[in-house]
């Protein structure tokens, strides 16, 4: 994934919205394990009330260090019908599942992120299109300057919004199993962590090509390589 840029301050401001109430000890304030979270990834869920009802969306973001940049028209329309209206972006990576003695100390580890914030549309064609380029390069490194550019109809018709990672919350479990030292541990049963990877597979032609073009090697050197 693409590289952020570092933030200016490296610890996350603690707010109402971003302390850690329940399993504090999975909370950081690491801003260095924010950016982690976010460049490990290029899909989030938007969290947004849109005429009244709360929809959860997902699509693709990019971030760099200080802003996350994603696709959002239906973010778009709320901010339209009731401007300031906030939302909440979320990214998650299952990384294994926590099989224990009993089923109650079952668990996941994972990386997760929260921002909070009201999200700006993005109207200036230079920054839409910086905007969009931190998107495309997060998901598909080296696709920027491999693929043909949006020209100006098409800028017109994306919405892009951006959103000011000031406020966000971080989350992470890794380990085993927390029944080690307790009393089911004398059951006898099998505990321990599952693990979760997901990899890149061989890129996939689209049949519509008239050539034998090879695969671009930025696209071909991710084959076989973890995706977060």
């Amino acid at each position: 994934m693409t590289e952020s840029i570092p933030a200016p301050g490296r610890t996350l401001t603690e707010t109402d919205r971003t302390r850690h109430r329940r399993l504090r000890e999975q909370g950081s304030l690491d801003r260095t394990e924010l950016d982690a979270v976010l460049a490990a990834g290029f899909v989030c869920h938007l969290g947004v009330t849109v005429d009244g009802t709360v929809r959860v969306v997902p699509t693709v973001y990019g971030s760099d260090g200080t802003t996350l940049y994603f696709h959002g028209s239906v973010a778009s329309r709320s901010l339209v019908s009731s401007p300031g209206a906030e939302v909440c972006v979320t990214v998650t990576h299952v990384d294994g599942l926590v099989l224990a003695r009993s089923v109650f100390e079952h668990g996941v580890n994972y990386r997760s992120a929260m921002i909070y914030g009201v999200p700006r549309p993005v109207t200036d064609d230079e920054e839409k299109l910086a905007g969009l380029r931190c998107l495309t390069e997060q998901c598909a490194p080296g696709q920027w300057d491999y693929a043909r550019r949006p020209h100006r109809k098409e800028l017109a018709a994306t919405a892009l919004l951006a959103l000011s990672l000031d406020e966000a919350s971080v989350k992470i479990r890794t380990g085993a199993p927390d029944d080690g030292e307790g009393p089911d541990a004398a059951l006898g049963l099998w505990a321990g962590v599952l693990p979760l990877r997901t990899t890149w597979g061989a890129p996939a032609p689209d049949p519509a090509l008239g050539t034998d073009l090879p695969v671009p090697p930025h696209i071909a050197a991710r084959t076989n390589t973890p995706a977060s």
